[in-house]
């Protein structure tokens, strides 16, 4: 059996520390003894980034937030396919999760933080929200639509929460958000919110295997 190694430890502010752990060739972002993200399971991740702009219906130059870096697999996937104009503002709260990226990662980051479309932010994604108007806010910051890695993102789910996600976002817009599973109840509030709700499941995994997931896409109505 291999066994896991922790390599590197995180200081979340107003919540747990992450550790990163290595298991053989592979990397796990762990919460005390939950799995927030591996590197065997991109999938969901890719999908939230290559589902929000195929919703974007092909606009040029989009405004993208990304709230939570993670392992970059949402940022890598979109890169791919937005043009030179495109902006791409990424919001990380946690600065050992870059130090990770620069590191130990570095080889799976593939210097997608240095691309000139990329603007990084060691910042609250609800704060960097508040400064300008995108075309879409991705959310990865949690395991679903509650504060599990930090009591203070709950404020992000709420239906205040989402007002102001909602103003931040332009006419036809995409307000993303992934979660390890189904949360009927949230789903509703998106909708009470005024948005247009599209719940899709994803496999964890590229190839169609592994856990479902759930993403939702919520589209600001012209007004």
């Amino acid at each position: 059996m291999i066994p896991r190694e922790v390599i590197g430890v995180a200081e979340v502010p107003g919540g747990p520390p992450l550790r990163l752990v290595r298991h053989g060739g592979d990397f796990i972002i762990m919460l005390d003894r939950n799995e927030l993200m591996s590197s065997r399971m991109s999938g969901s991740e890719v999908a939230l980034g290559t589902m929000t702009l195929a919703r974007l219906a092909g606009r040029a130059a989009p405004a993208v937030l990304i709230g939570g870096y993670g392992m970059g697999f949402t940022l890598r996937a979109m890169l791919r396919l937005v043009d030179a104009g495109a902006r791409i503002i990424v919001a990380e709260l946690v600065p050992g999760i870059i130090d990770w990226a620069r590191g130990p990662l570095a080889t799976l980051t593939d210097g997608c933080l240095d691309d000139p479309r990329v603007t990084l932010r060691i910042a609250d994604v609800g704060t960097v929200m508040a400064e300008g108007t995108y075309d879409a806010i991705l959310l990865d910051v949690d395991n679903g639509p509650d504060g599990l890695t930090r009591q203070a993102n709950d404020g992000l789910y709420t239906a205040r929460g989402l007002a102001r996600a909602r103003a931040a976002l332009r006419p036809g817009g995409v307000l993303a958000i992934w979660s390890a599973g189904p949360d009927p109840a949230f789903a509703r509030r998106l909708r009470e919110a005024g948005f247009a709700v599209d719940e899709v499941k994803v496999r964890a995994r590229e190839n169609g295997k592994g856990p479902t997931h759930v993403i939702w896409f919520a589209t600001n109505a012209v007004r």
